[in-house]
């Protein structure tokens, strides 16, 4: 009995408080719905992504930098080509990298060499858009 008899003045000591926060204790729905589109019409809409041919990337880039061979891999005559799968931002930094294939001691040095690539930011109707791209990088010893 005498719980039932303090969760009025729980309740009412609740209201208080959150009236003195500046919060209300319940809210409706009819309005918080208003507040609710209000913040989903101002979030920027998320990039759109495409897929683009090795090709047509390649003729967007404005800066290669090449590898290093690894001083390990020389001395090992370890040679190959190391495939990467790329996503290009809407400014045209490269944003992320994965290893496809190609020897793991070369891997290293070919995502350290790309992530420094920048390309040619692509757009689709008109619209700045993400690329998804795959890159080869080839290592060769010469003599």
């Amino acid at each position: 009995m005498k719980t039932a008899a303090r969760r009025p003045a729980l309740l009412f000591a609740l209201g208080g408080l959150f009236a003195g926060l500046g919060l209300e204790a319940q809210q409706s729905q009819s309005e918080s719905a208003p507040a609710a589109e209000q913040a989903n019409r101002a979030a920027p809409p998320k990039p759109m992504r495409s897929r683009v041919s090795p090709g047509v990337a390649a003729g967007r880039l404005r800066k290669r930098v090449a590898p290093e061979y690894p001083q390990k891999a020389r001395d090992n005559r370890i040679q190959g080509t190391v495939v990467l799968k790329a996503r290009i931002s809407t400014e045209g930094d490269v944003a992320e990298l994965w290893v496809v294939s190609g020897d793991p001691a070369l891997a290293a040095a070919a995502i350290e060499a790309v992530k420094q690539w920048k390309y040619k930011p692509f757009s689709l109707n008109g619209q700045p858009v993400e690329i998804e791209t795959t890159i080869q990088v080839n290592f060769t010893l010469s003599g």
